[in-house]
């Protein structure tokens, strides 16, 4: 079992030190690059190498960014070592820290959280005369939640990956993971049966930082929103 995380530290952050925003590797982060620039955000040139580096300064002395793992973003914001991040909704509804806030939708990164079990099985079509079910996921909570609206007790078989071997191989009878376009479902034999939420990036704020340095966060806020604004004209 997964030992509980300790209670992210709620002091003040230092005026003085440069805003830290995280930022998600992978697919995400190219389609960031757009809107990055529109809010004015240039970080130094070796940021989309194959730097070994996951802190970059940018071509705005009061703001840092780092690289981190898209299911990492929202921990490092929590826990105050940033103070503003991306990071899709699956990982805020996964995580459900009360540290974060997120008020922008930025409208990219669009996909779905579902269930899915093998073409031709009707795994779905019986739930409701069973009391429980095993589930092979990354998002234990998530999946917990949604069958317990079910009343069933979702038996989770945590894997960060591969999620569409589980069922030919035994070790679930269905999964819950993130779907775009359905054709990794597909090629391993699975269908989508449920979509449980519809994803996309937000934006996201450490509370406490709102509140110590709320002219610094709220500037940033306004640049993003005028750069949703820039990108979308």
């Amino acid at each position: 079992m997964d030992q509980p995380l300790a209670s992210p530290d709620r002091g003040t952050f230092a005026g003085d030190q440069p805003l830290v925003l995280a930022l998600p590797k992978g697919r995400i982060l190219d389609e960031l690059a757009p809107l990055l620039g529109a809010a004015g955000i240039v970080p130094a040139a070796d940021f989309h190498g194959s730097s070994r580096r996951l802190r970059f300064e940018t071509n705005d002395p009061a703001l840092d960014v780092v690289r981190v793992r898209s299911f990492d973003v929202a921990t490092f914001v929590a826990f105050g070592a940033a103070q503003i991040g991306i990071c899709g909704a699956d990982v805020l509804m996964e995580f459900d820290y009360p540290e974060i806030y997120a008020p922008l939708d930025l409208g990219i990164g669009r996909c779905r959280v579902s269930v899915a079990e093998p073409v031709g099985e009707s795994e779905t079509e019986t739930l409701g005369r069973r009391s429980r079910v095993a589930v092979a996921t990354k998002y234990p909570n998530i999946a917990r939640r949604h069958f317990a609206t079910k009343g069933i007790q979702a038996e989770v078989v945590h894997l960060n990956g591969a999620m569409e071997l589980a069922p030919s191989l035994g070790l679930a009878k269905l999964i819950v993971d993130l779907v775009q376009t359905g054709s990794t479902l597909k090629a391993n034999g699975l269908a989508e049966t449920e979509v449980i939420a519809q994803i996309s990036s937000r934006l996201i704020v450490n509370r406490t930082a709102l509140k110590t340095r709320p002219e610094a966060i709220g500037d940033w806020l306004s640049r993003f929103r005028a750069a949703l604004d820039k990108v979308a004209a």
